[in-house]
């Protein structure tokens, strides 16, 4: 249990990183470079998730030195894939329909997808 509260701590600094990049980054894109939102989170998301793979298998994971890393890679693509769609589907439920503040709906999509991206990395990226 020791070692999945620490891994819990260093994968929210982890995320609280990527976070901040994805964040600033899809501001960046919607108001300044005038890109929808959908194709401004998608950019945002997936800069911030590069970063994310790269800190959470050389610091968060206990992940296999024997294990490939493209297969590694491909694994962490396709559950940030799913992650993306649903950080995308909230994200444009939220501010189209309900007509809640894009940035504040992505707070909302983040931390539902952070949660789905724990426990999916955990399961798929450790040593068993």
């Amino acid at each position: 249990m020791n070692n999945t509260l620490k891994q819990i701590f260093r994968f929210i600094i982890v995320g609280g990183i990527a976070t901040v990049i994805d964040f600033a980054l899809l501001y960046i894109f919607k108001e300044f470079l005038n890109f929808n939102i959908i194709l401004s989170n998608t950019l945002a998301f997936t800069i911030s998730v590069i970063y994310n793979y790269i800190a959470s298998i050389k610091w968060v994971f206990d992940v296999s030195e024997n294990r490939n890393y493209k297969i590694q890679f491909i694994i962490f693509i396709i559950l940030s894939i799913l992650g993306l769609i649903i950080n995308s589907s909230i994200l444009y439920v939220f501010s189209k329909f309900l007509g809640i503040y894009y940035l504040l709906s992505k707070v909302l999509a983040t931390i539902v997808v952070m949660i789905y991206n724990f426990i999916t990395r955990k399961m798929f990226l450790e040593k068993k």
